[in-house]
């Protein structure tokens, strides 16, 4: 056993809080690199050591005890960079409760900042001095949060850091509500101790096999499960050295994440599926000649449903830059799980199973033919690693189901979150399932849908989100990924949802797609051009009428859409809306929200720019 191995043992056996572990680190080192931030995603801007870390926390900590706040909640509301680390962990050394938010833009509604904070009864906030006059302004008339008390962190005496008094927790003690990213519905406030975290971590680090040469680099948003505990704890919990770019700076430029990773030799680094779409999509050749990837060794992917066409379509473009497909590490978490619940082994290529999606539709699982046409394929995620439980359970009747049948993931263990705040009722229904026949429990019910084959989970729909059309179960994810192929002027990835909806008695089918940005621009400036013009008379791209020299009309798009649905799923679509780029309602980590997206179609407020029903048009 190297040394490394031996000492981060030993930490694990003795730490029962993050405080513990972070004071560990500065005690064995404390002046090594912890964190680095790269502003735009290129350039360094600022770095913390352990040191830093652990004074900035303790003077954040001593300016809380001062207001006597142990047990209460605390938001925390940052830009990316790092002065979210050490108010983050300022919480957990004043004992207080940590409620990560993303801060409100600028015009856009402050509701479900609103809803958090009136859910965890926060009686305190903190930001930088430059967010706070920002965010002031936005709340000048939410009467209802005139009594939250504001601290700008970055104004906080270092010298405070001497009042400081080790607070009194342990592992069962709140670290911290991670608010649901709200897919299905409101957010909820799930409740994280300090020995889920630590749990977890663990976990992580068998999975991954982190030793002392691991490198972190990431982009993910802080205040989502997978960025927190994935991309920020896990480093500090291995000792190891992390690299940080805003979510903003990747999504501009995709290229800038796979630069950080090749520059600085990052060995650990994923996101959701969408992110590896974009850098196939946006990354040109000149990019990818200076892009080095042999160092990148644990590429996770989860947080939505992962497509093996994604993972090929990657790992052949980046291959030439050292990539090797065998880094793709798939894997299955959520909030209530505190993060990781299953991944494969590390050196392993992923698993693909190839069924036949007419049966998978009726919960049943059956291998796929190789020459049968409905097939859908599915990317295993894993088994589930030390005290974990994984089981899949016919939702109804609380049975476990076959190996060839499709039910709920039900998981228990040590990181299973100790429910939602303040609703014991849904944490009762929630966290405290148990199997039917043979009354094991309590599970965590996740409300996915899966199935277990030889220990590997297949993770295959939410079921709030299936769609029951005539008694048929259709995956929405299935239905949005043939509306995206559909037509070139529809946006992607990650920005169609199909959910369906009650329309006179009867379930029907409703498709609602951005646009892409492009497309409008083209319309636009086709209706100024003279129908003599030269530039008229040459089509451009697929989809383009040489006539008018812009994309087809929005009729053909719909037309498209019903199209390739009818013949891929054998569904009629009652209603089409195509809607103006970057209107989608998605959740804080970019999920598609097929609820509020249901909810804007029912009452008419999302941005369309063009609608049908049943052949019905409204422009």
């Amino acid at each position: 056993m190297s040394s490394y191995t031996s000492s981060l043992l030993s930490t694990q056996l003795k730490s029962t809080t993050l405080i513990e572990v972070l004071q560990d680190k500065v005690f064995n080192q404390a002046d090594q690199r912890a964190f680095t931030f790269l502003l735009n995603g290129e350039e360094e801007e600022t770095y913390l050591t352990y040191r830093q870390i652990d004074q900035r926390a303790r003077s954040i900590a001593a300016q809380l005890q001062q207001r006597e706040i142990f047990g209460e909640r605390v938001l925390l509301l940052y830009p990316p960079g790092l002065e979210f680390i050490a108010a983050f962990f300022g919480c957990l050394y004043a004992g207080a409760i940590a409620v990560p938010v993303y801060p409100p833009r600028k015009n856009h509604s402050i509701k479900r900042l609103q809803a958090i904070i009136a859910d965890a009864q926060a009686i305190v906030a903190l930001t930088s001095a430059a967010q706070l006059s920002h965010i002031q302004a936005q709340l000048v008339e939410a009467t209802d949060l005139d009594t939250l008390q504001w601290l700008a962190t970055d104004h906080v005496a270092f010298e405070l850091a001497a009042d400081w008094q080790m607070p009194k927790i342990q592992g069962d003690t709140l670290a911290f509500l991670q608010y649901t990213s709200g897919s299905t519905g409101n957010p909820k406030g799930v409740m994280v101790s300090h020995g889920n975290l630590l749990h977890n971590e663990h976990l992580i680090q068998q999975a991954s096999q982190n030793s002392e040469a691991a490198i972190v680099a990431g982009w993910l948003p802080v205040y989502h499960d997978m960025g927190l505990i994935g991309n920020l704890l896990q480093p500090l919990y291995l000792g190891r050295p992390c690299i940080l770019m805003s979510p903003v700076a990747f999504l501009q430029k995709p290229a800038r994440w796979l630069q950080m990773i090749s520059h600085y030799r990052a060995t650990s680094s994923g996101g959701p599926n969408f992110a590896y779409d974009l850098c196939v999509n946006r990354i040109s050749p000149e990019q990818r000649n200076e892009l080095d990837l042999s160092c990148w060794d644990w590429a996770f992917t989860g947080a939505e449903p992962i497509r093996a066409e994604t993972l090929e379509r990657f790992a052949t473009m980046f291959a030439p830059c050292g990539f090797r497909r065998e880094a793709f590490y798939p894997c299955y978490g959520m909030a209530e799980g505190t993060l990781f619940i299953t991944g494969g082994w590390k050196a392993a290529t992923p698993v693909v199973q190839r069924v036949d999606a007419i049966a998978l539709e009726q919960n049943r699982v059956t291998a796929a033919t190789s020459n049968q046409l409905n097939v859908r394929s599915l990317v295993g995620c894993g088994h589930s690693w030390c005290d974990q439980i994984v089981r899949v359970i016919d939702p109804e009747t609380h049975n476990e189901c076959h190996e060839s049948q499709v039910g709920e993931i039900w998981v228990a263990g040590s990181s299973i979150a100790q429910g939602y705040w303040n609703q014991p009722e849904l944490t009762q229904a929630v966290f405290q399932a148990y199997t039917t026949n043979t009354n094991e429990g309590p599970f965590l019910r996740t409300g996915d849908l899966g199935f277990l084959q030889d220990g590997e989970l297949f993770f295959t729909g939410r079921l709030k989100d299936i769609v029951i059309i005539r008694g048929r179960n259709h995956y929405p994810q299935d239905i949005e990924l043939t509306v995206e192929e559909s037509h070139p002027s529809i946006r992607r990835p990650g920005c169609v949802a199909a959910f369906s909806a009650d329309i006179a008695g009867e379930e029907r089918l409703i498709v609602v797609a951005e646009l892409e940005q492009r497309y409008r621009e083209q319309r636009q400036s086709a209706a100024l051009i003279p129908a003599d013009d030269n530039r008229c008379r040459e089509s451009t791209r697929p989809g383009t009428d040489a006539k008018t020299h812009q994309p087809s009309d929005l009729q053909a798009i719909i037309r498209n859409i019903r199209q390739a649905i009818a013949a891929e799923h054998a569904i009629q679509v009652y209603s089409v809306l195509l809607l103006k780029a970057g209107s989608i309602p998605k959740t804080s980590s970019g999920k598609i929200q097929r609820y509020a997206c249901r909810t804007g179609f029912l009452e008419e407020t999302l941005k369309v720019v063009s609608s049908e029903v049943l052949g019905q048009s409204i422009v």
